[in-house]
């Protein structure tokens, strides 16, 4: 971008070019604003990035952000991006010992292997039936919330009555999600298959009252209408190299190496500093759209700070040679690593997990799920290694915030780590690291990125993922029309600490601009 374009006054200016940043620019562009949009990095696209993390080898994976539920094909046919997901034939393989033997639940494959496998480990058709009726619940819900997402905030009694189903709003808005997972279900593992979608990047425990836990759990439940989590083909860079091709194409500007320092407003006219290797400029805009966390806006602003956030994951990026052996027999490895495999995810492990953590210690057996995006999207691998059978591996950890790596970060990452892959190696019939492919250097093909790590790299507030905690899908006090307004008239919060925000969706950015183009109407 040269100076005279940064001089310029633009319709919106927009910090950030994560996904939901050019998810707004591309709106607003489409609909003849004059955008702006400026990044601190040398690439677009924030958390949703593709990268080739190993020296010399080339697999390009998902770093960060690895899934889509939650982004609207709304938007993907709004904006006419070239993007598109692949479902999972498997939903989750979760491994156990029971009675001195190796076995585990495989939830897919169809309706009849799915309600074998549940007899097989819980020796009755109860929990399968359990099972049915309560995702027949949630999927209900689904299909009536995931609409309002990219609609003016409803209200709550609006939402609920939307919703039509007085026992769905008790045991997901009301009562901590605990309650119904232990009504519903008996048998342990069952248990903490379904308490798992409540803690992704979530620290909480099931009985939280604060009902943070359920939160998380409502927007894993309801992406697409349906739940399901599916594979971007080409990895989660496609997504954001088509919306930063469509904001382009549409006419904005998208800046790179440009880092946004200050925002100056009087609500009707702003301007926006920012600072790049050759110093700092100025842009003038009507309206500007912050696409970076709560805590950044008010640095930017000069408003007080909002309450600190925390992360509570651990992400790891694995290439193996080769996918290893399970100790349970009747588990093909190409379908238990294809959906989520769960590692000490039993609900008295997650209990026990928490309770540690939140003591201040690494959880004794630290719970985990990964999964293989090259089993359903080999392109991500260039075809000499897809021939020779290697795979990639998406570590998730949880229940480890962001304080447990505060006194050394290295050294508890290193150990946790360590503790993590014990806990699945438990379940391997030979070791992980028997499988692990090697670098141009002769190392590990194997990273591991703690909240502290993604808030050196990424910004993210004491590595939260989803910038602050989840909120619910409805107005409440202070939210505005949608979700996105700020104390200042004409700046708005497109990022994922906005209302229904998180999670790779672009609703924020997509309800950002609607904003706009009511107000400028």
């Amino acid at each position: 971008m040269s100076a005279n374009e940064g001089s310029r006054a633009y319709d919106a200016v927009i910090v950030g070019g994560g996904h939901n940043g050019l998810v707004a620019a591309a709106y607003l562009a489409r609909a003849g604003r004059s955008v702006l949009v400026l990044e601190r990095l040398d690439h677009t696209g924030g958390a949703a990035v593709s990268t080739r993390p190993f020296a010399g080898v080339d697999a390009r994976l998902s770093r960060y952000s690895y899934l889509v539920s939650l982004l609207p094909q709304k938007i993907v046919r709004d904006l006419g991006l070239d993007f598109r997901i692949r479902s999972r034939t498997i939903s989750s393989y979760t491994p156990v010992e029971r009675a001195g033997r190796p076995t585990g639940l495989l939830v897919g494959g169809g309706e009849q292997r799915t309600r074998e496998a549940f007899a097989r480990l819980t020796g009755s058709e109860r929990e399968y039936a359990a099972w049915e009726r309560f995702y027949g619940m949630t999927g209900q819900v689904a299909q009536r919330v995931f609409p309002t997402l990219t609609e003016p905030l409803p209200t709550r009694d609006e939402l609920r009555r939307r919703i039509d189903d007085e026992t769905a709003w008790r045991t997901l808005f009301e009562e901590p999600i605990g309650v119904a997972v232990e009504e519903n279900f008996r048998d342990d593992l069952v248990r903490g298959v379904v308490l798992t979608d409540a803690l992704i990047g979530t620290f909480a425990d099931a009985h939280d009252p604060e009902l943070a836990q359920n939160r998380c759990f409502l927007y894993h439940v309801i992406g697409g209408g349906t739940g399901a989590w599916d594979v971007p083909v080409g990895g989660m860079g496609a997504l954001t190299d088509a919306l930063a091709a469509a904001a382009r194409s549409a006419g904005a500007v998208v800046a790179t190496g440009h880092e946004a320092v200050r925002i100056d407003t009087d609500g009707h006219r702003a301007e926006v500093t920012y600072r790049t290797a050759d110093g700092e400029g100025v842009a003038a805009a009507r309206h500007v759209l912050v696409n970076a966390s709560p805590q950044e806006l008010a640095a930017l602003t000069g408003d007080p700070a909002p309450e600190p956030a925390e992360g509570a994951q651990l992400k790891v990026n694995m290439l193996l040679e080769r996918l290893p052996a399970l100790r349970d027999p009747a588990a093909d490895p190409r379908e238990a690593f294809a959906g989520t495999f769960h590692i000490a995810e039993g609900y008295d492990q997650l209990a026990a997990a928490h309770a540690q953590a939140a003591a201040g210690e690494l959880p004794a057996t630290p719970p985990s799920e990964i999964y293989c995006h090259s089993l359903t999207d080999p392109t991500i691998l260039a075809p000499e290694l897809a021939e020779r059978g290697y795979q990639t591996l998406t570590l998730f950890g949880l229940h480890t915030p962001a304080r447990l790596f505060d006194r050394d970060n290295d050294g508890v990452r290193e150990e946790l780590l360590k503790s993590t892959l014990a806990q699945l190696d438990a379940h391997l019939a030979e070791p992980l690291g028997d499988c692990l492919a090697t670098d141009a250097d002769g190392r590990p093909c194997i990273e591991a990125k703690t909240p502290l790590d993604l808030e050196r790299d990424l910004r993210l507030p004491g590595g939260n993922i989803f910038h602050r905690a989840l909120s619910w899908p409805y107005a409440q006090a202070g939210t505005g029309r949608w979700g996105v307004e700020t104390g200042h008239a004409n700046v708005l919060l497109c990022g994922a600490g906005a209302v229904r925000g998180g999670g790779v969706s672009g609703v924020p950015g997509h309800n950002a601009a609607m904003a706009v183009l009511e107000a400028t109407a």
